[in-house]
């Protein structure tokens, strides 16, 4: 049996030839076990999972719901009345089926499809760190941190000349809905905001002090995410898109690296109840890369995630989310998912795109961004589509492919990383906190614009880029994916590359 394991929007593979040098694919561990391979339970005897429960939201869960879940063999652990969604876990292998014949239940799915907790995955490997001598050799025109002259990616959006107007606003907070956040990084601490941070693994806030950080052994792709939003601009390491913001570290990605719909669900909960402002949403939802409504499990996993992005929105968050990076075409008619369940068996499937949501990414209201690299064309690996994708932002690329201008050496995207380090990685990942950024300077501008009203500035204020045609990224003669629309919105920038000087001039 294959290890389950974790798709990690946060980061792609570098091309063949890349690898040694630039290596940031989280890599599957293949293991088997007896238990693995022993006989599965029969329903009076299964392990147990977690579900979401969805009913009519205002009201508090019913006594008649209540009696139902226990009764179908279900315990509640905790309760969002405000959207109507409950997490529940059950041992009842046919718990969802007998809910979902209650009065007052309108979906209920489960989460998941191994059994708490999951497996472990093994090594996730790491990004490209810089070495303490690269720090320390770091040089910089007067004005500039340290490591700003790598960042190529800031010019790209004119973040460099946004900075000398403004840094954006305290009174901003941006939440990064991931794998945790090192708060004690010395380019994090100074913009950190520990009242909007919290740990949402178990659908239910952890609020300890610190909880919102990733373990040793976890993923830096939180971190990662965070610097390239906040980084300070205080003399040391890096600069942030918004390095005036506060950013706050909403923490649901488990120990394995999945992040399941219990968690993402009070991760925006959380985030519509601490007054945060964007929401930064670098992952999909797991066990399922897209969720078929036509599935009941799958239909309730999109409700409840769909209830509480729009709940945040509700109180005034901008929810931004990475486009995904698989080089699909969003708006196609059917997409081959190799991967999903990616937590037990995966097997190929073929989706329609159009009904099979990948979420938060393809959900109404949320900021969908795909990724370009140092020239300034569609990254290797993004996704696209018209009318799917937004907006556009810097998320690297293979430097064999899009090698950026001097002094900037690599094609990545540099962050923080736990522990006090630095490092570079790629993705739409890499791109969504780019647009985060600029939303966060953009209600920095405008401190009463509403959600709508920001996002109709952050794709007016984008700057238009027509479609590449014909995209060949690797030069081996064959295009590589196909971009439809107009100059003004297309599948592969959507409204045009985000414009952080835009942002805070007009």
């Amino acid at each position: 049996m294959t290890a389950p394991y974790a798709r990690y929007r946060r980061a792609v593979a570098i091309p063949a030839g890349m690898a040694v040098a630039t290596a940031l694919a989280f890599l599957p561990n293949s293991v088997a076990t007896a238990a693995e391979d022993a006989q599965a339970p029969t329903a009076a005897e299964a392990t147990p999972l977690s579900y979401v429960v969805n009913v009519k939201p205002g009201h508090g869960t019913s006594g008649h719901v209540k009696k139902a879940v226990a009764k179908a063999g279900g315990t509640i652990v905790t309760s969002y009345d405000q959207i109507g969604v409950l997490v529940v876990h059950s041992s009842n292998a046919d718990f969802a089926k007998t809910i979902r014949t209650v009065r007052g239940v309108q979906s209920a799915g489960a989460t998941r499809t191994a059994p708490l907790p999951s497996a472990s995955t093994g090594d996730l490997g790491a990004p490209k760190v810089l070495s303490a001598a690269e720090v320390a050799a770091a040089d910089a025109p007067a004005g500039q941190d340290p490591l700003q002259p790598q960042q190529w990616d800031l010019p790209a959006i004119k973040a460099d000349k946004a900075h000398e107007k403004t840094l954006g606003s305290k009174k901003v907070t941006v939440a990064v809905i991931d794998t945790g956040v090192d708060d004690t990084h010395p380019d994090i601490a100074p913009n950190f905001d520990r009242e909007a941070s919290v740990n949402c693994v178990s659908g239910k806030p952890d609020t300890a002090d610190g909880a919102w950080r990733p373990g040793a052994a976890e993923s830096p792709h939180g971190t990662h995410v965070a610097g390239e939003i906040a980084a300070a601009k205080n003399g040391v390491g890096m600069t942030g898109v918004a390095p005036g913001v506060k950013v706050s570290g909403i923490k649901v990605s488990n120990p394995d690296g999945f992040f399941y719909t219990e968690a993402v669900v009070c991760g925006f909960v959380w985030a519509a109840e601490h007054g945060v402002d964007v929401t930064n949403n670098s992952y999909y939802t797991d066990p399922w890369y897209f969720n078929c409504k036509n599935d009941p499990d799958q239909r309730a996993l999109v409700d409840a995630v769909t209830r509480a992005s729009r709940y945040a929105e509700k109180k005034g968050a901008v929810n931004v989310a990475a486009a995904g990076n698989e080089n699909y075409d969003l708006a196609s008619d059917e997409i081959t998912d190799p991967s999903s369940p990616n937590d037990s068996t995966t097997g190929d499937r073929v989706v329609d795109p159009s009904k099979c949501l990948d979420i938060p990414t393809q959900l109404p209201g949320v900021v969908t961004v795909a990724s370009t690299g140092a020239k300034g064309l569609k990254s290797s690996f993004s996704n696209y589509g018209l009318r799917t994708i937004d907006i556009a932002a810097p998320g690297g690329d293979s430097t064999a492919y899009q090698k950026p201008e001097a002094p900037a050496t690599s094609g990545l995207i540099l962050g923080t990383l736990p522990g006090g380090k630095w490092g570079y990685m790629a993705g739409t990942s890499m791109a969504s906190p780019h647009v985060a950024g600029v939303a966060a300077l953009i209600k920095s501008t405008h401190p009463y614009a509403s959600p709508a009203l920001v996002k109709a500035l952050l794709y007016a204020e984008a700057d238009a880029t027509p479609c590449t045609d014909p995209y060949d990224i690797n030069a081996d003669g064959k295009v590589d994916a196909v971009c439809e629309g107009s100059k003004n919105r297309n599948g592969f920038y959507g409204w045009g590359m985000a414009d952080a000087l835009d942002a805070v001039t007009k």
